[in-house]
């Protein structure tokens, strides 16, 4: 998957701050996850797949506890505009990056399908948390197509090849 290794040099430098566990419960194999799910929602819906990988690595790279953290989504578009420059997104796809980091926790269904293709990405992998995703919950049809595939994923704790590349210049983290 060339889009999971082109961000590698962002997710090292997003681990710099990260203050949980890096493979903890909102780390980066969650965050793979989140990538594989929105990609495969994209390819059936139209969404625009730059917005969705970074999506996945910034929506909980703020996380200060692995439990409620009410404002971790705007802390990640925070640091996704602390990051501008090295994002290759024009001004309308970084506006649906930050808002969709920004309102992920809230439970809307509703908005471009960029914005719901990652809310759908990231609520498909409530199963590594015991929590089934709800189909009423889901924004997209292709989201709640890929339900069982991907809770199945989650809970067994699957961990995407390439987060290993994400993970090797991060060692010294």
């Amino acid at each position: 998957m060339k889009t999971s290794l082109a961000v590698a040099p962002l997710v090292t430098e997003i681990l710099k701050g990260y203050r949980l566990p890096v493979r903890g419960t909102h780390g980066v194999v969650h965050w793979a996850r989140v990538l594989e799910n929105g990609l495969r929602i994209a390819e059936l819906t139209g969404a625009d797949t730059r917005v969705v990988t970074l999506f996945a690595i910034f929506h909980d790279s703020r996380r200060v506890n692995e439990n409620h953290d009410r404002n971790h989504g705007r802390r990640g578009s925070e640091l996704a505009r602390s990051m501008r420059d090295q994002l290759d997104l024009d001004d309308i796809a970084f506006a649906l990056l930050t808002k969709a980091c920004d309102l992920h926790t809230d439970g809307l269904t509703q908005a471009d399908v960029t914005i719901q293709a990652c809310w759908d990405a990231d609520r498909l992998d409530l199963a590594r948390a015991g929590i089934e995703p709800e189909q009423d919950r889901l924004c997209t049809d292709a989201g709640r197509d890929l339900i069982a595939w991907a809770s199945k994923r989650a809970s067994s704790d699957h961990e995407p090849p390439f987060v290993i590349k994400w993970l090797q210049p991060a060692r010294d983290i």
